[in-house]
């Protein structure tokens, strides 16, 4: 098991005996121990008497942290043997069109992008087909997306030639393709389609997602039109069943019963 750095754990000390409350202050820092990889997923963390010894706090300030840090689903705790690291599953709810960095970042989980590559002209029937394009005219981009620091989905986007090259000369580490459509292109979106299934990874999946080969994938086929209803962005996305879950609400219609 890992523990901070004595400089660290003395600047923690420092930041913990300043700021109130003094739980808030104690849970940041564990959190973002747990987010650069102090504790890794699964490993055990230190119990509430080495932490307050750590730390220089009370038993009831690490008990409140934990309790935080638990119902937030980066921890959890097996009793008599204490806590643990988790690797969380994200919830994506399926009510509305966004992006996913822009669904997550509004439910407080940290999100970026690492563009692996483009290519102008695609070998894509299928792309050409619902995007309404000859297949030269089409822009393929790549990208592996992470949540709290880990690889969480490999995204392989189809979008007009034009509007691609615009796309790779942006900061697609940090934004979200959707919203650069809209608030930097001014093209506004609409509606979207949406297919989800089960597959399992293979060796290309494997690696950039870190995990092993014939793990389970969502992948999700999505067709999304914009406000004019014209097909403006096509997207085979591929997500680490380990990592998200969606929420569907769904709602009944009245019946007549006569």
């Amino acid at each position: 098991m890992r523990m901070p750095p004595m400089s660290l754990r003395k600047e923690v000390q420092s930041n913990i005996a300043t700021i109130q409350p003094l739980y808030l202050q104690l849970k940041e820092q564990i959190r973002s121990d747990i987010l650069d990889g102090t504790y890794k997923a699964h490993t055990q963390m230190p119990s509430e008497s080495e932490m307050v010894r750590i730390f220089n706090v009370s038993r009831t300030t690490v008990r409140q942290a934990l309790r935080d840090l638990q119902t937030e689903g980066l921890i959890f705790k097996i009793p008599g043997k204490g806590s643990f690291v988790s690797r969380p599953k994200a919830v994506q709810d399926l009510v509305s069109l966004q992006g996913f960095g822009e669904a997550m970042i509004a439910k407080g989980y940290e999100t970026f992008s690492t563009f692996i590559g483009s290519k102008d002209g695609i070998s894509n029937n299928i792309a050409a087909q619902k995007l309404n394009l000859d297949m030269s005219d089409i822009m393929e981009l790549r990208r592996v997306r992470y949540l709290n620091r880990e690889p969480i989905s490999l995204d392989i986007t189809y979008v007009p030639a034009n509007i691609g090259r615009a796309l790779v000369l942006e900061d697609l580490a940090t934004k979200d393709i959707f919203l650069l459509l809209e608030n930097r292109f001014g093209i506004p979106l609409g509606k979207a389609e949406l297919q989800i299934e089960s597959v399992l990874a293979d060796e290309t999946l494997s690696r950039l997602l870190k995990i092993e080969e014939g793990s389970p994938i969502l992948r999700m086929e999505r067709l999304t039109y914009s406000a004019n209803d014209i097909p403006i962005d096509y997207e085979h996305l591929f997500y680490r069943g380990d990592a998200l879950k969606y929420m569907i609400t769904l709602q009944r219609h009245a019946r007549n019963y006569k």
